[in-house]
């Protein structure tokens, strides 16, 4: 016990003492946290740029892009003529134009059910999901002032009920699968690294020559590395919450019994490779080659769901991508650890094997 103890306080010493190496595993994720936030991280909702050209300039002109005005998603601009509005519309600078010809007024106060009045409508073809909103939307709009001219009454109508749903931004999806990255690059880069280090510079076959047992040893290790990653990850979410208003709704229970199944998932993976590796130069390459596609596919950055369907299989079997969609749930919903089960038990998975696999490739010297 006495030499798990020194063991772990030497391992956090070399933490500590390597300055550089500490403040770089911090500074990057918060950087690009903070980078990614500020230009992201409210983006939440749908966004359309509409031109109207009022060539009627009429009291009834002015009531429909009143009407239009109503809902928020729709950003107007009115001070276009025709030409350069469908000019802007190519370039891709518009969803949509809407042209309110001369004669619209009387149209609209005289108009026959029968014979409409034609309101013409250009949108974006190659950007078609926007577009099928904001022709929606203008022909809600419109449909509205028709029903006003004739005094329609319907028959049957809705009754709307509200309902509170979390007001989630792209921050929120970041945050967690910030805290993800930097438990996998921590772990399997930093253990791949520095065991292929002591083992070239002759320490590890010190180690073994003593009475230390190799369960004590790693134990050290999962030890310190667990504390530092706690530590990292409470910095990044303080300041997500100063500068963000990140909050935790779930568990902070949940957050560090995912946080440990993550650290040791991941060292696991780290002493695989630094069994494999033959030098510290070669360490480096190959956890690079596994943690960098994990980057993207894992979740981190860009929700799995919107990947493509041949990816999927992959994608569900990544530790990270369950790491990252467990911290999410907890943070983000309020999930319990019961609720993630899944998550546990793959990352649970993912611990047993590789170290299985690590007891057969890990060598001393």
């Amino acid at each position: 016990m006495r030499a798990y103890y020194q063991l772990t306080l030497a391992q956090l010493r070399i933490f500590l003492r390597n300055r550089q190496v500490l403040f770089w595993t911090l500074a990057f994720p918060i950087f690009l946290m903070i980078m990614l936030g500020a230009f992201l991280g409210n983006g939440n909702g749908i966004s359309l740029s509409v031109a109207i050209v009022d060539e009627d300039k009429s009291e009834q002109s002015k009531e429909l892009v009143k009407e239009l005005l109503k809902n928020e998603a729709i950003s107007l601009e009115k001070d276009l003529n025709e030409k350069e509005a469908l000019k802007h519309l190519k370039k891709g600078d518009m969803s949509l134009v809407v042209i309110i010809p001369k004669g619209y007024e009387s149209s609209v106060v005289n108009g026959v059910q029968a014979n409409p009045f034609k309101l013409p409508v250009y949108y974006n073809e190659t950007n078609l999901a926007v577009s099928q909103v904001g022709l929606q939307l203008v022909n809600n709009a419109v449909d509205t002032i028709s029903k006003k001219q004739v005094d329609y009454k319907p028959v049957v109508v809705t009754d709307s009920k509200g309902v509170d749903a979390l007001n989630l931004r792209y921050i929120d999806f970041l945050v967690p699968g910030i805290v993800a990255m930097m438990i996998m690059s921590n772990n399997m880069n930093g253990v791949a690294g520095q065991i292929s280090s002591w083992r070239e510079r002759g320490i590890l076959r010190r180690m073994q020559g003593t009475t230390l047992k190799a369960s004590t040893f790693i134990a050290a290790q999962i030890t310190a590395r667990f504390m530092l990653n706690g530590l990292q990850a409470m910095i990044v979410l303080g300041v997500a919450w100063l500068v963000f208003g990140i909050e935790v709704r779930g568990s902070w229970l949940t957050v560090i019994s995912f946080v440990t199944l993550g650290t040791l998932a991941f060292m696991a993976i780290g002493f695989i490779i630094a069994g494999i590796a033959k030098t510290p130069e070669s360490a480096g390459p190959i956890a690079g080659f596994l943690s960098f596609p994990m980057l993207f596919l894992g979740g981190v950055f860009f929700p799995i769901k919107d990947m493509p369907e041949f990816l999927q299989p992959i994608v569900q079997i990544l530790p990270i991508a369950h790491l990252s969609h467990a911290l999410r749930e907890t943070m983000n919903v309020g999930a319990s650890i019961l609720d993630l089960g899944l998550e546990a038990i793959i990352l649970g998975g993912w611990l047993i094997g590789a170290f299985i696999v690590a007891s057969f490739t890990f060598k001393w010297e």
